[in-house]
């Protein structure tokens, strides 16, 4: 990744600052999740999305083992490995518990902090202290504008 495409998600991302939860939503200032940021911040940089997401329910990683997340973000991000090897505006996945499948995810955007949407509260940067740090189970690259990761 360019630092230009990181500044840029970072940028992106932190316009979304202050949206109000809400699940399954992806619209800027009238609310979204840790996903529909993720996704808003795509749309900003490439335009369309590159797939829908399936309707989901809040506790949808409890109820199965699938990484349907890990999976989607391996098919259109490019997987950076580690949270250590991680730029601002890399995006980190988070699994709460072991044996779950990992369900949040937020922007890296530097000086040790990370932009996400958290449930019952807003789209906020929080500080990747070591209680964040040690749920982060990968971190993936958005591609260079015009480039490709995956398949998807």
């Amino acid at each position: 990744m360019t630092a230009a495409i990181g500044e840029r998600v970072v940028a992106a991302a932190e316009g979304w600052i202050g949206t109000p939860y809400r699940h399954q939503a992806s619209l800027k200032g009238v609310g979204c999740d840790c996903l529909g940021l993720v996704r808003g911040v795509w749309r900003e940089i490439y335009g369309d999305e590159p797939e829908a997401p399936p309707a989901y329910a809040p506790d949808w990683a409890e109820r199965g083992s699938e990484e349907r997340l890990l999976s989607a973000a391996g098919r259109h991000f490019l997987p950076v490995g580690s949270v250590d090897a991680a730029l601002p505006g890399d995006v980190l996945v988070f699994r709460w518990r072991a044996g779950c499948a990992a369900k949040h995810i937020g922007i890296l955007c530097g000086g040790g902090r990370f932009i996400h949407a958290y449930e019952q509260a807003a789209v906020i940067r929080s500080p990747l202290v070591p209680a964040w740090r040690r749920k982060v189970v990968a971190a993936f690259r958005f591609p260079a504008v015009g480039g490709s990761a995956g398949a998807g």
